[in-house]
This record gives C-alpha cells, sequence and structure tokens, in this order.
C-alpha cells in the first residue's frame, strides 16, 4: 500500500512549488521549469512529477498509485486558469508536451510526446482559434507521428517515408512547403497506417493520451540507448527520471514564430559569445534531431560559418535582445554556462528549458578559468567544474600542416580534434570494427539515439543534417568524439553503400579524415600531430599541482612514452615492464636462445649478449628522469610468450639457433601452460632461473651508475618482484638484488641508494602484507592482475559477458576500468593496514591502470596511497582527479 504523498509539483505564475535545490525530487528539467518561474522569467507553465514516482513505478510493475490521478487532474486544473484553455476541451483545448527529465542531463536518451491533446475534433477550433489551418494540421501530424512511435511502437519510418514521397511529389524541400490540404491528406494516411500497424484506431481521448505518454517517458528510462547512455556516462540506474508536462507553445505558428536553442558560451571552445541556433515556422524537435540544418542566432556567427541565411539577430532584432538578456541573467544566476531552448509564438518569446550546457573539456577548462578572472566562482569551484576523465580530449591530434589535404566538403565544425578512419553506414559494424582495433568513422544522415554505441565507437562522427546542437553534436561532445555535423554536400547510398561527396564516391570501407576544429571532411587516412596546450591548461596543472598531495608517476618503458609522460608532469616512474624490452627482432633472437638452452652455462651466454642492449635502455630512462623515481619490474611473463608461434618463425630460429626444429617444438610444448596467468612465470621464473634476474640489476645498477656519473644526478632504482605470494619468495629474491647490487658497487667503487619491493597482484599478498613488508621497501597495487585473480575472470574475455551484466544490474560497471572497491578494493586496505602495522614507512602505490581512473583514484588517496601511476596521457586525469579529492574532502 503507497502512502498518500506530494507527487506532482507545479511550475509557472504564482503557483510554483519548487526550486533549483530539488533537482533530486523534481530532475534537472524540472527544478529549473521551477526557478526559471520563480525568477519571473517567461515559462509556460506545467507540472512535474517526481522521480520517486519513477521508483514506485518500476516497483509495483509498472502500474501508477490512483492518488496520483488526482493530483494531475489538479495541476491540469491550475494550467487551465494560468492560461484559459482547458485540456480535453473540444472548443477550446489546452495542448502540451510530456518530456523526460532526470538529475543528469542525458540528452535524447528518454522519451518525448510534443502537440499532446489534439483529436479529430479540437485540431478544427486550434485551426479557427489560430486563424491558421495549415498550422493546426502540421500540429497534429507532428502528434500522430510522435506519440504512434512513442506510445504504440510504430516505427517512425513508416512516417517519413510518406512524408518523401509527398515532398518528391509536389517539389517541396521543406516541411513548411506543405500546405493545410497536404496536411490532411497526410495525417489521413497516418491514422491508415496506425490502424494496419496496431489494429486500432490512432487514440482520440486526450487524457487517455496524456496517461499513456506518462507511462511511456516512465518507460523510456529503461530503454537500451538510456541504460547504454547512463553507464557510458556512470549515472546512477536508481535515479530515475521524472516526467514534465507543460503547456505548449508553438514555433510553427508562421513567419513569426520559430524555435531554437542557445548557449551562454560555446560549447565547443569556452568563448564569451552568444552562440545558438534557430528554425524560423518550426519547432524544437526540428532543431536538436538534426531533421533541418538550422541558422544561426547571431551575425557575428552567421558571418564566420559563412552562411548567408539571415541570422535571428537580424530577422527579430528585439526579441533576439529579449533573449540575450535573459540568457546573461541565467548565466549569472546559475553561476555557469547555460544550455536554453526557447520559443518565439508570432513574437512573443519563451523559455522552455535551461540546463548547464554540455560542452567539450577544451571549453569546460576555458569557461572555467574565464569565471574564475570574472569572480562569479572560487578557484575550487573552476578546479571542480573540469571532469577528470574528460581531459583527454583536450589531447586529440590536430592535422599535420604538411598533410596532403583533398576537400570532399565542409560542413559545421561540432567537437574537436582530427581522427581519421573508415566510411562506416551503421552504428553496429562501427561496434564490430572497433572490437577487432579497427578505426571506423560513423557516417549517418543524422544520428538517434540508437546510435549510442556506435557514436561510442566511432574514431568521430559524420552526419549529413544537423546543427551544432543537433542530438550528433551534443552527444559527440560529451563523449569526447570528433564531430562534423550538417554536410549537405554529402549524399549517403545505402542501397550500393557509399557516400557521394559532389563527383567524388567512396565506399564504405574506405578511409576519410574529419577536421572537427575547423569542419572539414577530407579523403584518405591523413597524418596529425599531437596538440598544442593551451595556457589555460598550463594554469590548470599548476593550479592542481599545489593543492594534491598524492604523488602521480606514469607506466612507461619506452623512452617516447616516457619523455610524454614527463612533458604531463610524471613524477616518477611507477611501472617500467621489462618483458616489453626483449620483443625487438635482434633482441628476441637472444631471448629465445636463453629459452632453448640445455643448461645454465649456455643461459647465462644468451644473458650476457642481452644485458648491454637492456642496460641502454635503462640508461635512456634514467637520462629523461633524471632524480625521480624509476620502478623497474622484473621480467613478470611465461617464457613461451617469447617462443615462436608458426612454422615460419620456428624454422627461422632452427637457422640461427643450430638447434633440430623438432628440438624447437619439443621446448614449446614443455613450455605451454593451460593457464599461462597463473603459471611458472613472474618471480617463480626466477626461482627456477635466477640468472635470468641477475642479469637485469646488473643492467639496472650499470645504467644507473653510468647517468649518475655523468649529471651528478641522485639515481634511485626501485627494483620491483613480480606476481609474489609468499614471503619466503620475496626474501630469496630480496637477497638476489641486494648481493648482486653490492658486487657492483665494489666494482665500480660506487654506492647507490635503491629500494626493493614487490607488486601485489594475488590475494594472498594482500592477505600476508604484513609477512611482505619484512622484506618490502615498497608494495605497488598492480590492480589489473589483482581484479584478476580476485574475480577469477581474465580481463581479455569478460568483454563476452560483463555488458550482459551490466545492462542487467548484476554489476554496476566494468571491474577492470573502475576498481571494485567493495572486493578488491578491501583487498588494498587490508593490505595497507597489515604493511603499516610492521613497517609505518613503507611506500605505498597502485601501477594499475586504475591509477588514471578518477574513481578509483578517489579511494586510493582515502586508503593512504603514496602516489598513482598510470599512462603518460592519463597523468593530467590523475592530477585533476587528485586536486578534486582533496578539495571535496577538506584533506
Amino acid at each position: 500500500m503507497i502512502e498518500k504523498t506530494q507527487w506532482v509539483y507545479k511550475f509557472g505564475g504564482k503557483h510554483t512549488q519548487g526550486n533549483a535545490e530539488m533537482r533530486d525530487l523534481l530532475g534537472g528539467k524540472g527544478a529549473n521549469l521551477a526557478e526559471m518561474a520563480r525568477l519571473g522569467l517567461p515559462i509556460p507553465p506545467g507540472f512535474t512529477i517526481t522521480t520517486d514516482m519513477c521508483r514506485i513505478y518500476y516497483e509495483n510493475d509498472k502500474q501508477l498509485p490512483e492518488s496520483l490521478e488526482e493530483q494531475v487532474q489538479n495541476a491540469l486544473d491550475t494550467m487551465a486558469q494560468e492560461t484559459g484553455c482547458v485540456f480535453g476541451d473540444d472548443d477550446n483545448p489546452l495542448i502540451v508536451s510530456v518530456r523526460s527529465g532526470s538529475r543528469a542531463s542525458m540528452p535524447g536518451m528518454m522519451d518525448t510526446v510534443l502537440n499532446l491533446g489534439l483529436n479529430d475534433i479540437n485540431v478544427h477550433s486550434l485551426a479557427k482559434k489560430s486563424l491558421d489551418k495549415r498550422f493546426a494540421f502540421d500540429t497534429y501530424r507532428r502528434f500522430i507521428q510522435m506519440y504512434s512511435n512513442v506510445v504504440l511502437n510504430v516505427h517512425s519510418d513508416c512516417f517519413e517515408k510518406i512524408l518523401e514521397e509527398h515532398r518528391e511529389a509536389n517539389g517541396y524541400y521543406e516541411d513548411s512547403d506543405f500546405t493545410a490540404d497536404n496536411w490532411h491528406e497526410i495525417i489521413t494516411l497516418y491514422k491508415k497506417i496506425i490502424r494496419e500497424k496496431t489494429d486500432h484506431d490512432f487514440p482520440q481521448n486526450p487524457k487517455d493520451q496524456l496517461w499513456r505518454a506518462i507511462h511511456a517517458v516512465f518507460a523510456s528510462w529503461q530503454n537500451d540507448r538510456a541504460i547504454i547512455y547512463r553507464r557510458l556516462n556512470d549515472v546512477p540506474n536508481e535515479w530515475g527520471t521524472a516526467v514534465n508536462v507543460q503547456s505548449m507553445v508553438f514555433g510553427n505558428m508562421g513567419n513569426t514564430s520559430m524555435t531554437g536553442v542557445c548557449f551562454t558560451r560555446n560549447p565547443s571552445t569556452g568563448e564569451k559569445h552568444f552562440y545558438g541556433e534557430y528554425l524560423v515556422n518550426a519547432q524544437g524537435e526540428d532543431v536538436v534531431a538534426g531533421i533541418r540544418t538550422p541558422h544561426n542566432i547571431s551575425k557575428a556567427g552567421r558571418e564566420k560559418q559563412g552562411d548567408k541565411r539571415p541570422s535571428m539577430e537580424e530577422n527579430m532584432p528585439d526579441v533576439y535582445a529579449e533573449l540575450k538578456s535573459l540568457m546573461h541573467r541565467l548565466e549569472t544566476h546559475y553561476k555557469d554556462m547555460q544550455d536554453i531552448e526557447f520559443t518565439v509564438q508570432k513574437g512573443t518569446l519563451y523559455l522552455l528549458q535551461t540546463r548547464s550546457g554540455k560542452r567539450t573539456a577544451l571549453a569546460a577548462l576555458n569557461i572555467a578559468k574565464d569565471m574564475y578572472d570574472e569572480n562569479l566562482i572560487s578557484k575550487n569551484e573552476a578546479l571542480m567544474r573540469i571532469a577528470p576523465n574528460a581531459l583527454k580530449q583536450l589531447l586529440h591530434p590536430r592535422l599535420h600542416p604538411d598533410a596532403k589535404k583533398e576537400l570532399l566538403a565542409k560542413a559545421l565544425p561540432a567537437s574537436p580534434g582530427a581522427v581519421s578512419g573508415q566510411i562506416v553506414l551503421n552504428a553496429e559494424d562501427v561496434v564490430r570494427l572497433a572490437a577487432d582495433g579497427q578505426k571506423a568513422i560513423l557516417v549517418r544522415v543524422e544520428t538517434s539515439p540508437e546510435d549510442i554505441q556506435g557514436m561510442n565507437a566511432a574514431e568521430g562522427i559524420l552526419t549529413g543534417r544537423g546543427g551544432m546542437t543537433s542530438h550528433a553534436a551534443v552527444v559527440a561532445r560529451g563523449m569526447g568524439r570528433t564531430c562534423v555535423v550538417g554536410c549537405s554536400d554529402m549524399q549517403i547510398d545505402f542501397e550500393n553503400m557509399c557516400v557521394n561527396f559532389g563527383n567524388i564516391q567512396l565506399k564504405q570501407g574506405d578511409y576519410i579524415t574529419l577536421d572537427g576544429d575547423n569542419g572539414l571532411v577530407l579523403k584518405g587516412n591523413l597524418p596529425t600531430l599531437p596538440p598544442d596546450l593551451s595556457e589555460n591548461f598550463d594554469w590548470l596543472m599548476r593550479e592542481v599541482d599545489k593543492i594534491r598531495t598524492v604523488k602521480v608517476r606514469t607506466n612507461a618503458e619506452t623512452p617516447a612514452d616516457t619523455l610524454i609522460a614527463k612533458k604531463f608532469g610524471a613524477e616518477g616512474i611507477g611501472l617500467c615492464r621489462t618483458e616489453h624490452m626483449f620483443f625487438s627482432q635482434e633482441r628476441i633472437i637472444q631471448m629465445r636462445q636463453m629459452i632453448l638452452a640445455d643448461n645454465k652455462e649456455e643461459r647465462c651466454k644468451a644473458l650476457n649478449a642481452l644485458q648491454p642492449m637492456q642496460q641502454q635502455d635503462f640508461v635512456e630512462i634514467f637520462n629523461i628522469m633524471e632524480d625521480l623515481p624509476v620502478t623497474i619490474r622484473l621480467l613478470d611473463p611465461p617464457l613461451h610468450e617469447f617462443l615462436p608461434q608458426n612454422e615460419a618463425e620456428i624454422e627461422a630460429l632452427a637457422t640461427i639457433s643450430g638447434h633440430p626444429i623438432k628440438h624447437i617444438k619439443q621446448r614449446i610444448e614443455a613450455l605451454h601452460e593451460f593457464n599461462p596467468m597463473l603459471g611458472h612465470r613472474g618471480c617463480r621464473l626466477a626461482i627456477t632461473f635466477p640468472e635470468i634476474y641477475e642479469m637485469q640489476v646488473r643492467a639496472i645498477f650499470l645504467a644507473a651508475i653510468e647517468v649518475h656519473r655523468r649529471t651528478q644526478k641522485n639515481i634511485t632504482p626501485e627494483i620491483m618482484i613480480p606476481l609474489v605470494g609468499l614471503s619466503e619468495e620475496l626474501s630469496n629474491l630480496r637477497k638476489l638484488v641486494d648481493t648482486t647490487a653490492q658486487s657492483i658497487f665494489k666494482q665500480e667503487n660506487i654506492h647507490l641508494d635503491y629500494y626493493v619491493g614487490t607488486m601485489i597482484e594475488l590475494p594472498r599478498a594482500a592477505l600476508c602484507a604484513d609477512e611482505l613488508a619484512q622484506y618490502a621497501d615498497f608494495l605497488s597495487f598492480g590492480t589489473n592482475d589483482l581484479t584478476q585473480t580476485t574475480f577469477g575472470i581474465s580481463r581479455d574475455d569478460a568483454g563476452s559477458f560483463l555488458e550482459y551484466y551490466q545492462k542487467n544490474n548484476i554489476i554496476k560497471f566494468d571491474p577492470f576500468m573502475t576498481m571494485d572497491i567493495n572486493g578488491v578494493g578491501k583487498l588494498i586496505e587490508i593490505a595497507c593496514q597489515k604493511a603499516k602495522s610492521v613497517r609505518p614507512d613503507i611506500k605505498l602505490g597502485i601501477c594499475g591502470e586504475h591509477g588514471g581512473d578518477a574513481a578509483s583514484i578517489e579511494f586510493c588517496i582515502k586508503t593512504g596511497l603514496d602516489y598513482v601511476s598510470c599512462s603518460p596521457f592519463r597523468i593530467p586525469t590523475a592530477k585533476l582527479s587528485a586536486t578534486q579529492t582533496r578539495i571535496k574532502h577538506n584533506m
């Protein structure tokens, strides 16, 4: 039994009940509508059904409580008082929109129904009242099309086909060209389609229409695209959506009416100028769905894009000035860049929504810094405004200036960066190619929310229609995908799976390059350069370095990666994987010789040939990192991974080594393991063949001494023993390192400080960390393997079922992307406590890729780790995450 409580909150006029602080209950849209109404802005009245009702809807088998009906009717009566129109009335109908609204913005992911309340009778009343029969029947056909798709599950393609046939038959270019008689004929055909598809006539009772639409919006919280979006953007499933019912205002009432979307600042660059798009004689869906390519809202924006069509500023200067004033007022009130939907009905301006606008990472950084400089927000607020995981967008490559560019088309630059990939015409194929490691550009007439997975997997997105506020543009910016939209010079031929750019035809699979900074579509796979980081980026990094306390190191084992990491401010190397150094042509032969050796003498001979090469690697890395710490993991993988895998490689090895092919195959077979992850590798390999680690340790210390003598820098190697589970293993190998080090120091007549530790990647190592701490100067958590061994799943194979687990709420996130706090995290907490109980000064860090994930870093800081380590391009993310954790928790 559900207790009667307030499920409905009114907004508009003197009846407004909510405010901006009620976002959790009213959703972002409902809370902001109430807030704008309280500010006295021109808001069409309406009401919000709370997010709590969404939870009740799902808990009660998609049923709504009876008490909700009474509250909704009361709100409709209030709307009648405000508008002078009555919902369900034949002569003076109140027409409404029904929209979703979660506390987190999810553009296009849930369902909307506009123009609800019309039927065969009152559409004539609307025509009489508006003195515009064409407008009334246009509005009715829009309602039938949208309602049938959202509520009756009749695919929109059925209706689009009818529209397209009528466009061609009449020679029309845009929907606004249709006459009232055209729309009347199309409505008749629409209703015939609905009867064929559903076995029922189109519903005529406005109250039935409303309740079925409310159910549909709540149901859309669990549609596939909404689920995928929440997973990609870390939106909790339990939040639910509100439902907003609002009286319609009409932008399709002729040439003095319009609809548009605008931003208080540029959402791509953050530049401080009024930015947006509009369409005359249209409704909002025409803009955001990319059905028509809209006009620029300002004269300056129009001129910058070379658009000859008049801007709103030129078309309706008084309304434009009013809108610009309201935009400034809203930005000042919310202290953030606002994304506003508006409609002008016969010269009167209405605001339909405001929200903090989606933006690229570049825009987020520039807006935060500018608003701090303008004294709108504090420095800490500015730092908190930038999403750490979005910083990778700032590292987008740009086109090489010497690239030979063959321009295919110029369109709108919706999201920055330069990327190349194969032309792919549907989202499913993009996902498949990405899984195979291939790069794809998703090319569509316009994207729809169903394309969300393909958009996420694509390198970039190109659409034929739509503007800078279309679905493709908004979602691509949020994802950090390069995007070019409104490419009217492109025609897609789905029948022949090709794309035409004027006289140039390209097939699916051909390469194109997108320049998302300038809106260019270029032929071929063009070279790019790394980005130039801005002064604001430098400011951000300086400020985060002042606040954070946890160190940020990098995972790197090549000079190239090490240089990049140093550029991004890495404070050392947390993981240098030495096995990656053995796969070059010259080295792999010596490695294989060592593995094929029949005795220790032959093994040492091969290892001695490898030592100078390994030593030079460390010289280069120590030179770059200077006196910063470098943690070097000794050989970890099983030996069979270095052996040839096909007949040609086996024959080549036989020729070089002098070993018979049969002997090599026997050796490969002998070293093969059913589960090499849990087999003869890491420290176990060194216990069996200590000469391997002896060679590596010699190379490390000789390299450190060489660089120290040349630079006088304090080179302090940190030697990591992998896959330790027993204290006896670490004790044994620590002795090997110490003995080798002392021998070299005596030989070279020098002494260097160094540390020996281990990687915690086994549950036993975590649970027995106090025993390991007796022999370790540091512990580094290898969370990639620790996650595998804790869950008993392979990160290479988990993709086959983890997506299903996430979709069905068995698991909330991929544990290889964001740390499993309740399982893996508990082991890390136990290990830290146990290790410090034995050795309070022991250094603790993390070197798995979780070291670059914002949520995982917050856990590491709270747990008391001294450093996190991640790949070079994730260093800015890690630094900002560490800073935001300290600000958030006042640490």
